[in-house]
């Protein structure tokens, strides 16, 4: 184990128009196995028998492990400048209670 330093590599991310617009998600679904964790996100309509995945993301456990760090450090900052967020009660406008 030596000293030497780690070089930093500066990355340029490009983001094209359609994905900059972003979708809208008030349900996630995660699935894994031993290799990946699949992401689905969802948008559920009040009162709809039918929901969509608006987007579909795979990666591997430690990616999903640093995105978990990632949440849980930007959600502190958030409660910080804004409160807490309360979980405690269903968000009645979807009826379906968020993220699980």
């Amino acid at each position: 184990m030596g000293d030497t330093p780690v070089k930093e590599v500066k990355l340029e991310i490009q983001v094209d128009e359609d994905t900059a617009q972003g979708v809208y998600a008030n349900l996630a679904v995660v699935n894994h196995s031993d290799a990946e964790f699949t992401l689905d996100f969802i948008f559920v309509q009040p009162q709809a028998p039918r929901a969509k995945v608006r987007a579909r993301v795979i990666t591997s456990p430690k990616h999903v492990k640093r995105l978990l760090l990632a949440l849980e450090e930007n959600l502190k900052k958030y409660e910080q400048q804004f409160g807490a967020v309360d979980i405690s009660t269903p968000d009645t406008r979807h009826n379906i209670g968020g993220f699980h």
